[in-house]
C-alpha cells in the first residue's frame, strides 16, 4: 500500500531520514497490516498530519499511540472514531469545561481542532489489537521525534502541550525560545488528580496566541 503523508510534511523530512529507515519501516508496516490486526486503519497512519501542515501547527498535544480496541483509533492522539468517549478524553473536556465555564463536551471525534490548527501526535503511529504500546518501538520513537524537531525549529508561535512523562521526555528538544512548553500529569483517570485538572493549559495556551495576533483555538466541540 502507498502510504500517503502530506506534501509539506514530506518535503521537510525527506533528507531526515536515510533510504533504509524508509525502506525498513514501511516494510515492517506492511508486513504487520498483512499478519496482525492494526490500528488505525492504514489509510489514517498520518491523519494527524495530514491535517494540519507545518505551517499551520498552533498547538502540539502528545499522546502516546493509538486506542488498541476495534473502531476507535482514527490517527489523533485522543480522538476516537466510533464515538465511545475514552477515560482520558472525558477527563480533558472536564478541565476544558472548569476553565471556560462550559459543559462538559460529550463528543470524541476531534478533527475539529486539528481544523484549527491542533496537531493531536501520538508518538507511536499504529498499535496490534488488545496490545497497548506494542508498536513503541525505534522505527516510531525516530519519526516522531524528527517531527517535533522540525516543529521546534519552526520560527511561528507553537503552543507544546506535554501531558505526563511520556510527553515531558520531548523537554530536551524543545529549546526555541518562540514556543510556549506547557507541563502538567497525564488526564488518565491514574493521574489527572496529581497536576492535570487546575493545570489551566488550554486559556494559558489562548492567552499566548493571542499575544502573537493568532486566532485562539476554539475548544468547545
Amino acid at each position: 500500500m502507498k502510504y500517503i503523508l502530506d506534501e509539506s510534511w514530506s518535503n521537510l523530512l525527506k533528507d531526515r531520514f536515510n533510504i533504509n529507515y524508509k525502506r525498513e519501516l514501511f516494510s515492517w508496516l506492511n508486513n504487520e497490516y498483512a499478519t496482525k490486526t492494526i490500528f488505525p486503519p492504514q489509510e489514517k497512519i498520518f491523519n494527524a498530519l495530514n491535517l494540519v501542515p507545518p505551517d499551520k501547527v498552533k498547538v502540539v498535544i502528545i499522546g502516546q499511540d493509538p486506542y488498541h480496541v476495534p473502531g476507535q483509533a482514527d490517527g489523533l492522539a485522543f480522538s476516537c472514531h466510533n464515538g465511545t468517549q475514552q477515560p482520558s478524553l472525558k477527563n480533558i473536556f472536564k478541565e476544558i469545561s472548569n476553565e471556560y465555564n462550559i459543559p462538559v463536551s460529550t463528543n470524541t471525534d476531534l478533527t475539529p481542532w486539528a481544523e484549527q490548527g491542533v496537531l493531536l501526535l501520538n508518538t507511536s503511529l499504529t498499535v496490534i489489537e488488545h496490545l497497548p504500546a506494542s508498536h513503541s518501538n525505534e522505527f516510531w520513537h525516530t519519526f516522531t521525534t524528527e517531527i517535533v524537531k522540525i516543529l521546534n525549529e519552526l520560527n511561528q508561535p507553537i503552543v507544546f502541550m506535554l501531558w505526563g512523562n511520556h510527553a515531558k521526555s520531548f523537554l530536551p528538544i524543545l529549546n526555541n525560545p518562540n514556543h510556549l512548553i506547557l507541563q502538567a500529569a497525564h488526564p488518565s483517570p491514574f493521574s489527572a488528580y496529581n497536576g492535570f485538572f487546575g493545570c489551566g493549559h488550554f486559556v494559558k495556551c489562548n492567552q499566548f496566541l493571542t499575544s502573537y495576533n493568532l486566532t485562539p483555538i476554539d475548544w468547545r466541540i
